[in-house]
């Protein structure tokens, strides 16, 4: 009987052992384990056991997967100083040859004793010129935008000085279509936005609720603020969107066949969405075909610059 208790107590002895043991290395693996990811992190990252064993062979595999991520991350970082200097090259060369090619077609329509056939050539050509620029003017800021090369800086600003900005530029075709402009924007309302990039994202959205609101109509502009966000609405009494179509209106270059007579190239509402974006907001819409849209514009009231994630 006593020798059974002595044989139990010596297997429990080493079962416990082994189980402490097992404890002990499991304990040494996740913390070399914890020190790879640390140093992964850091892109101190080096293997130091060449040997036989698992880990090792664990601290390989980690080794050319953080190699073959710091290639992809040179690639990339290579690709996008390309695609920089592309758009340099293309803003730089096509300025020049645009603006020589709509001053001469502004000359040639001011010559007197055209005649009426020539002179509504040289009108469109202008046309034609002015659309050429703003599509590649458009086409430069998205290609920016998409690939990190433009930056925003939000900083605390004052609503009413963006939606008067944004405003602005509308203002003189909104009195030419004879569509009325309401701005109800209380004074002490504030946000966190890039002003310049902001003015062009609201501008875009106030430009496209003037193409389809009808002389007559009009554009009212308000404002208003939650805990986290400042809400910009512009609701026009414009032609309305259906409902299968409102989300595809922020993809590049979509324009609906029902307003295809109209001016623009469909641009305008995507940078504006990838403007508000890539600050931290977002852009809603509501409408009803034949009653009017209205684009809600959030703004976050702080900015929280988001963190950075390591390519190695």
């Amino acid at each position: 009987m006593n020798a059974a208790v002595i044989l139990i107590s010596i297997s429990a002895i080493l079962l416990g052992g082994f189980f402490i043991l097992c404890l002990f290395r499991l304990s040494r693996t996740l913390t070399r384990l914890d020190q790879m990811l640390d140093s992964a992190l850091e892109n101190t990252f080096e293997e130091n056991a060449f040997d036989e064993s698992r880990l090792s062979a664990l601290e390989t595999k980690l080794h050319h997967f953080l190699s073959a991520s710091r290639a992809r991350s040179s690639r990339t970082v290579s690709e996008r100083d390309q695609v920089q200097t592309l758009i340099g090259d293309i803003s730089h060369q096509t300025k020049t040859p645009i603006a020589n090619l709509r001053l001469y077609s502004d000359l040639l329509a001011e010559q007197s004793g055209l005649p009426e056939s020539a002179q509504l050539l040289a009108d469109e050509i202008g046309r034609q010129s002015a659309k050429l620029d703003f599509l590649i003017q458009s086409l430069i800021k998205a290609s920016r935008l998409e690939n990190g090369i433009v930056q925003v800086s939000p900083e605390t600003s004052a609503m009413d000085v963006l939606l008067e900005s944004a405003a602005l530029g509308v203002l003189k075709k909104a009195q030419n279509r004879s569509v009325t402009l309401i701005m109800d924007v209380p004074q002490n309302l504030s946000a966190c936005f890039d002003l310049k990039w902001t003015a062009e994202a609201l501008y875009n959205i106030l430009d496209n609720a003037l193409k389809y609101t009808p002389p007559g109509g009009e554009i009212r502009v308000t404002a208003q603020a939650y805990e986290l966000f400042c809400r910009i609405d512009v609701s026009d009494t414009g032609i309305g969107i259906s409902e299968d179509e409102i989300p595809k209106i922020f993809s590049r270059f979509y324009r609906s066949s029902a307003v295809s007579q109209e001016e623009g190239v469909g641009i305008g509402l995507y940078l504006s969405r990838e403007i508000i974006t890539l600050q931290g907001g977002y852009i809603k819409v509501s409408s009803e075909p034949g009653k009017g849209s209205c684009f809600s514009v959030f703004l976050p009231r702080s900015f929280q610059k988001k963190e950075e994630t390591s390519a190695f």
